[in-house]
């Protein structure tokens, strides 16, 4: 991206400010006035070079965490690096060709979006995080089988293919014709419908008494449906991989903060609500340390995109999360080609 003009800062204060955050996002650690006035630097004295970081310093786009140790950038001052002079370096043939190799392989969706978040990870060198797509498929198929004496094995067919097995518990009267009958009527009330719409039209039919189902039948598809639902709203919506690259040489300086980023993706469904920023603005989103409360603590930064399926729908969110000192000119656009592959691959 083209660096827009920053009125009121000179072009010695843009170059110095620019070189104090791209050597911090390199090494980690401030900058000070001899590293700048050395090879590569810009040519003024140290002296000079000192008075300029004063300035940015007052300005709140630098810090100095310690007595006469160098600058780093705040969180102001990555987001106008990130946002007006950041220099984003597209990934290569090979990187891209790599991206959607490893994204296209055969197997369920699920695989593809565990590995969507470990390539994340490798190529970040932080946490990746994918949010599992809000699908529901239409049903073609119930079948109710006994497992023991107390459990049945459900099993739910799409009309996609993807078949999923929940164990359920069994009413003792629930035996013979009872199975049979519910799992009949389960298919049929279900065959086209997502299970909530099914969900809804058997309730209806049951409260109505036009089910013609048996007691012990009617039983067990009322608690088959509690089940399912209690289920679905509890399943975790968020992969996440890589944590153990959070855990480098220069986190053991400042542990707390690494601790505390655990904490937060611990707590995935939090980590969830953020990314649905992303999803809600259906653009790519960078939120950096205290700009959101969640992370106000850790001072992490979150990198995330949103992909879509064949119709242009936004589905889901991936991105990745690590110290703000994230190499954002490399891993934005990783970020973007990643999600826009994961999109083909959904379909």
């Amino acid at each position: 991206m083209n660096s827009p003009p920053l009125p009121d800062m000179s072009d010695r204060a843009r170059e110095i400010f620019r070189l104090v955050v791209e050597g911090y996002l390199e090494s980690g650690s401030p900058v000070g006035s001899k590293a700048l006035s050395g090879e590569g630097g810009v040519n003024l004295s140290p002296a000079s070079i000192r008075s300029v970081l004063a300035e940015l310093e007052q300005r709140g786009l630098l810090a100095a965490p310690h007595t006469s140790a160098g600058r780093m950038p705040t969180d102001s001052g990555l987001r106008l690096f990130v946002d007006a002079m950041m220099q984003v370096a597209e990934p290569t043939a090979e990187e891209r060709a790599a991206i959607e190799q490893r994204i296209a392989q055969p197997g369920p969706i699920e695989r593809a979006l565990e590995q969507t978040s470990a390539l994340l990870s490798d190529l970040s060198g932080a946490a990746g995080m994918v949010m599992v797509p809000r699908r529901e498929p239409r049903l073609a198929q119930v079948s109710l089988t006994p497992l023991d004496a107390g459990r049945i094995l459900a099993v739910l067919v799409g009309e996609d293919g993807h078949v999923e097995n929940r164990v359920l518990p069994m009413p003792v009267e629930a035996l013979g014709t009872s199975l049979e009958q519910a799992s009949n009527f389960l298919t049929a009330q279900t065959a086209g419908r997502t299970l909530a719409e099914a969900a809804q039209l058997i309730e209806r039919e049951i409260a109505s008494g036009r089910s013609a189902l048996d007691e012990a039948s009617r039983d067990l598809v009322e608690r088959g449906l509690a089940v399912w639902t209690e289920d679905a709203s509890n399943r975790p919506v968020l992969i996440v991989r890589g944590q153990a690259n959070l855990l480098d040489e220069s986190a053991l300086s400042d542990i707390e903060r690494v601790r505390s980023l655990l904490d937060d993706l611990e707590n995935k469904q939090s980590v969830a609500s953020l990314l649905e920023n992303a999803r809600e603005a259906e653009a790519m989103r960078i939120f950096i340390g205290s700009e959101n409360r969640l992370f106000s603590l850790s001072g992490s930064s979150v990198i995330a995109a949103p992909y879509r399926d064949r119709e242009g729908k936004v589905v889901g969110v991936l991105g990745v999360i690590g110290p703000t000192r994230l190499n954002y000119a490399r891993v934005v656009p990783m970020v973007d080609f990643t999600a826009r592959s994961l999109g083909k691959r959904i379909g």
